[in-house]
């Protein structure tokens, strides 16, 4: 990447990370200018930093320690780790972090998930922007700066103890009945992490692909495509389990699989963990992005909550849990958002109170979840269209025109009327529009849908 003209790393830096092919997009001399601009933006001299199970991580993630080094930082390095232990780390030591993974996309992608001291977000607006600004600069000639100090130092600590005893801490697991877990790593840095959270916690752990393995040999480490959790459905089907988990690669989400092999909404999951933490913190601010479905607002009442809606991403999210005081958060796609946890989504802390709430009573899941799967949902439609905004106009103009309607824009084109609603979203690095569907039932939803799909794909 060295001495090239004009670098344009728009294909690489992202709204909330940096992610790319490796080497074809990002390489250790390439890791090394961002870890240089990372200090060089964050004003840190001190940082922390961690990687997965890829085999290109470890490589780039020294680099960056490099880069950080030469520009007067000391570095801590805490090696093999989840995205969560990583902002467990920033939060515990008050250092800025930076986190090699490319969560769950294929092998041979890597990236960057950067956060100030305190596991506070960087996105595009809070120093994302800056950084690539200096690496295209630097990579495309300029000198780097005068360090500001001596060069610093790296050192090497192992955080996942403190990690395992921090969450243990949130969550009173030791008193649950007695439960088996089915656990589908996906090769990814959950099959680290679990035994570490778990091994003192009294529950037979079932594990599925606990093997670290950048190439993942089984399935994508994303549960949130229904192909990738049809091993972990079967499993817990077959062990008379009485429920699933699966994490994706960087282990910061976590999905649920209830004692019939059925999928959990992650709304639903949103909802449970809201009512156990708001019998904790009476009356506090629940978020949730605007794809959740709205049981999430409504139960968040009913228990004398305040529901707060945000935009779909965790930039946005950390910002909002900073500025309302929440005491989580819950997305559609998995990630769920702790005050407690340095205002971070967490897979794992997620995991245990779900654990928690089940095994403190004796229903199965799916009866402690059926109050909180109230409608319809047509889960994540992506349709590929040669111009989005075209589209999104489209649909637009054409729904504008319908009685009863409210529109609103908070993040892509949202559609409502009190027996449904849709969002209507563009990718930020492809052309496709992201369809969400919810309605009262599953004949209103389809007729919904399809007049949406119609209007998108003409």
């Amino acid at each position: 990447m060295n001495d090239r003209p004009g670098v344009d790393l728009s294909a690489v830096v992202k709204a909330y990370d940096i992610r790319g092919l490796v080497p074809d997009q990002l390489d250790e001399e390439l890791a090394r200018l961002f870890g240089a601009a990372f200090v060089e933006t964050t004003g840190a001299d001190a940082i922390v930093t961690g990687h997965d199970m890829r085999s290109s991580s470890p490589a780039l993630a020294h680099a960056f320690a490099q880069g950080a080094t030469a520009q007067g930082a000391d570095v801590t390095e805490i090696g093999l780790c989840s995205t969560d232990e990583l902002y467990f780390a920033s939060g515990a030591l008050h250092l800025p972090g930076a986190m090699f993974t490319a969560s769950h996309n294929p092998a041979r992608y890597n990236g960057i998930k950067m956060c100030r001291a305190g596991a506070a977000p960087i996105g595009q607006d809070t120093g994302l922007h800056a950084i690539r600004t200096l690496v295209e600069r630097w990579a495309s000639g300029e000198p780097l700066p005068a360090p500001r100090r001596p060069a610093g130092s790296i050192t090497r600590r192992d955080m996942l103890e403190d990690y395992a005893g921090h969450l243990l801490n949130l969550v009173d697991v030791h008193a649950v009945r007695p439960l088996r877990i089915v656990v589908d790593a996906g090769n990814g840095m959950s099959g680290l992490t679990v035994p570490a959270v778990f091994h003192d916690v009294p529950v037979e752990i079932v594990p599925l692909y606990f093997e670290l393995d950048g190439t993942f040999p089984h399935h994508e480490a994303n549960p949130l495509d229904p192909a990738n959790i049809v091993d972990l459905r079967r499993a817990v089907r077959e062990t008379h389990a009485d429920l699933g988990l699966a994490f994706d690669g960087d282990a910061d989400r976590c999905f649920v699989v209830d004692e019939r092999g059925e999928a959990v909404a992650p709304s639903a999951v949103t909802v449970l963990i809201a009512a156990r933490l708001l019998a904790d913190h009476p009356g506090s601010t629940v978020l949730h992005n605007l794809i959740t479905s709205r049981t999430v607002p409504e139960v968040v009442r009913e228990l004398g909550g305040t529901p707060v809606r945000t935009r779909v991403g965790h930039s946005f999210i950390k910002a909002e849990m900073t500025r309302t005081h929440a005491v989580f958060g819950g997305e559609h796609s998995a990630h769920y958002y702790f005050r407690d946890f340095y205002n971070a989504d967490t897979g794992m802390l997620a995991a245990l109170h779900v654990v928690a709430a089940l095994g403190s009573q004796p229903e199965p899941l799916s009866r402690l979840v059926e109050p909180y799967q109230r409608y319809a949902a047509s889960g994540e439609i992506n349709s590929t269209v040669p111009d989005p905004d075209t589209a999104v106009a489209a649909v637009r103009a054409h729904f504008t025109a319908h009685a009863g309607t409210t529109v609103d824009e908070l993040d892509g084109l949202t559609v409502s009327t009190p027996a449904w609603w849709f969002n209507l979203r563009p990718s930020n690095t492809e052309p496709l529009l992201r369809l969400n569907v919810e309605a009262a039932d599953t004949h209103t939803l389809a007729r919904v849908r399809d007049e949406v799909l119609a209007l998108i794909r003409r």
